[in-house]
């Protein structure tokens, strides 16, 4: 083995990477309430520095320490460096959502997601998808119309921020799908958190200079350090985990997973915002969770199916 990249995987092992999406699915709306609450007293890109300079700063250390297989050459760098580029639209247009949005509304919506993973698995990477898992995910997604209509009632076009954490997370992972398996998760991030850092730093210099206010520079409160560094840390262990899910199973099986973020998020809204999805969000919301879990189930009976020499 090389410094540069892991050996291949030659076989998923699926129900660990759906443990580890579940753990992103639990810290990633955790992550997401910091950020709604940093976001009205801290400029975008700023928080963005933040978030991407932490998980550089606490993971660099980690991948010398243990000599990790880090330096990144050729086909693996050109795809981190796009990975780095729709992790960065991905999550700044999640903080601005969350600016107009409450967090369940906001989350609910970008699961539009699983819905375009699926397509991509099955169109992009060849992976087999059956029809019923995407007349599910057909559901899912119109339940996500449903919570879309009474965030555009009362916001406006901001309510569509949502839709685009969708496309770009679901290009995010499919990337990440493709260096799962030959890169270490750890040196991974590290060497993104880097890029991030690099490209996020000179961008902000520029327009504080130009004063454009979301990237300006704001010395932020003591009282706040502790949330920023919070931000920083759990994104970084969240992706983490996602990161490992997909080095051990397809995107098309853990895309349905996803969907448990959505209760998840509900949860954490309410106890720190008091923010509960009105009528007919909650439908959407629960017509969304619905046909994920339809679709979890349908992948255990195929696999299941699979291990008799039956068709599903």
């Amino acid at each position: 083995m090389t410094r540069e990249a892991l050996p291949p995987l030659t076989q998923d092992k699926p129900v660990l990477g759906i443990t580890l999406m579940l753990g992103f699915c639990v810290l990633a709306p955790l992550g997401d309430s910091i950020a709604k609450l940093l976001g009205e007293v801290m400029p975008l890109g700023q928080l963005l520095l933040v978030r991407f300079a932490i998980q550089a700063v606490v993971l660099i250390p980690l991948v010398i320490l243990t000599r990790r297989p880090w330096q990144l050459r050729g086909r693996l760098l050109r795809l981190t460096a796009l990975r780095t580029g729709l992790h960065i639209i991905g999550i700044g247009a999640m903080f601005t959502a969350l600016r107009y949005l409450p967090l369940a509304d906001a989350i609910a919506i970008a699961f539009v997601m699983p819905f375009i993973m699926l397509l991509l698995g099955k169109y992009v990477l060849g992976e087999e998808v059956g029809y019923r898992r995407l007349a599910a995910c057909v559901v899912g997604f119109a339940g996500t119309l449903l919570v879309i209509q009474p965030s555009f009632a009362e916001v406006g076009w901001p309510a569509l921020w949502p839709l685009v954490v969708a496309v770009g997370f679901a290009l995010f992972m499919l990337v990440t799908r493709q260096l799962a398996k030959e890169t270490d998760p750890i040196a991974l991030q590290a060497v993104s958190g880097v890029m991030a850092t690099a490209f996020l730093l000179p961008l902000l210099l520029l327009g504080d200079a130009a004063g454009v206010p979301d990237l300006a520079f704001a010395l932020p409160d003591r009282s706040l350090l502790w949330l920023l560094l919070a931000i920083g840390l759990l994104g970084t262990v969240a992706h983490l985990l996602m990161t490992w899910s997909l080095r051990f199973a397809p995107s098309a099986t853990l895309a349905p997973m996803q969907y448990l973020e959505i209760p998840f998020a509900t949860i954490i809204g309410w106890l720190i915002f008091r923010d509960l999805p009105d009528g007919l969000a909650a439908i959407g919301i629960c017509i969304t969770v619905a046909s994920g879990l339809y679709v979890i189930l349908r992948e255990r009976a195929t696999a299941r199916a699979l291990a008799r020499g039956t068709p599903a």
